[in-house]
């Protein structure tokens, strides 16, 4: 009996990573269908992946009755909607960040999982790098100790021909700049490892691309646990890097520095007391290796789908991510220290990206002028 879900991905940007990783699990994927706008590229994928069935309507896609996952890789003004209209089609969901534009959004996706019987699964895959994976562990085993300072650098290269794409530099479809489309499994790694974030004091602008949304951004962060931590994100950067570092009690420890695989190992640690370090270096290598990236993401989810388990990612580690992003909008278009968590009459609560597009549009009327 195959016991394989059967999914249907519509988009094929990041969607053809995501079939790749599908692919690797035979067992337990099995991508039956493909939906994409560009019909040029629709055919390219399907033909090279043996695929069939093609759609280039989504409300097709969710008509398809041999179908037990939807997987959402569109634009990101499309995902709330289209997780709405999947779930309602009675499909199982995953979809790619940003899975709405508010935590209004969000909190009525939640709703309509559990009304549907359906899962619906946000796309974080660096929690499944085994870099993180082992630091993770190494907290929940308090092998780290007190937590002191967390800095995290996105340096990325983006410029004419990435904004090029309509949809991107703009609030409306991008929902956000940088911080949403970029550093934005970043800062869900922060909150992964370090748990739930006090106060945010942020400085975003535009200054690499002439785009609507942000290109650079410097966040000061004060968790709850007491820690501090420093997030800089940039898409001017001629060097593409990416780099956690975290420096704990009893160790400090830094990601390697590929821009799009530093959850992935090797991770740096260093000591100063010997004891700690056997004991460290003991339980590291006790954790063996596992799947990676969206393989990692998508093999927990098919176990937690067909035994009925928690979910890799939920809806509330997602909410989390945006609720941080909502304070970090608001905190520098208010150009004060925000403070967490948020209440449902909060300015920013039906959407962060409403306000700094009106505010974009006052300052190029000034600029006009």
């Amino acid at each position: 009996m195959n016991d394989a879900l059967r999914v249907g991905i519509a988009g094929l940007g990041i969607g053809r990573y995501h079939l790749v990783g599908f692919d690797k699990m035979p067992d337990q994927f099995e991508t039956v269908a493909l939906c994409d706008i560009d019909e040029e590229r629709l055919h390219e994928v399907s033909t090279s992946h043996g695929i069939d069935k093609t759609f280039s309507n989504f409300d097709d896609l969710c008509r398809m009755k041999d179908l037990d996952v939807i997987d959402i890789c569109t634009p990101s003004f499309l995902h709330f909607s289209q997780a709405v209209q999947a779930l309602q089609a009675q499909k199982h969901v995953i979809c790619e960040k940003p899975i709405a534009a508010s935590l209004q959004e969000i909190d009525a996706l939640q709703e309509m999982e559990k009304a549907s019987g359906k899962r619906l699964m946000p796309i974080f895959q660096h929690r499944f790098g085994n870099g993180v994976r082992k630091l993770k562990n190494l907290i929940a085993r308090d092998l780290a100790g007190r937590a002191y300072l967390t800095t995290i650098e996105v340096a990325w290269l983006r410029g004419a021909d990435y904004y090029s794409v309509p949809w991107r530099g703009k609030w409306r479809t991008e929902i956000g700049g940088t911080l949403v489309t970029h550093a934005i499994h970043a800062l869900d790694t922060l909150l992964h490892l370090l748990g739930p974030v006090r106060k945010v004091c942020a400085h975003i602008t535009t200054r690499v691309n002439p785009i609507q949304v942000e290109d650079c951004a410097v966040i000061t962060v004060e968790m709850v646990n007491g820690s501090l931590a420093s997030i800089s994100v940039t898409v001017g950067s001629e060097a593409e890097i990416s780099r956690i570092r975290c420096c704990f009690q009893n160790f400090a420890v830094e990601s390697n520095l590929q821009p799009y695989l530093y959850s992935s190992e090797p991770w740096r640690y260093s000591y100063s007391n010997p004891e700690i370090e056997k004991k460290v270096e003991a339980e590291t290598r006790r954790l063996p290796g596992g799947l990676e990236g969206y393989e990692g993401q998508f093999g927990a989810f098919y176990h937690a789908v067909q035994d009925g388990g928690e979910l890799p990612v939920t809806i509330t580690q997602a909410r989390a991510v945006a609720e941080l992003l909502t304070a970090i909008y608001f905190s520098s278009r208010m150009e004060k220290v925000e403070h967490l968590p948020l209440s449902n009459d909060h300015p920013f609560f039906t959407g962060w990206g409403a306000d700094m597009e009106k505010s974009h549009k006052t300052f190029m009327k000034e600029e006009k002028s």
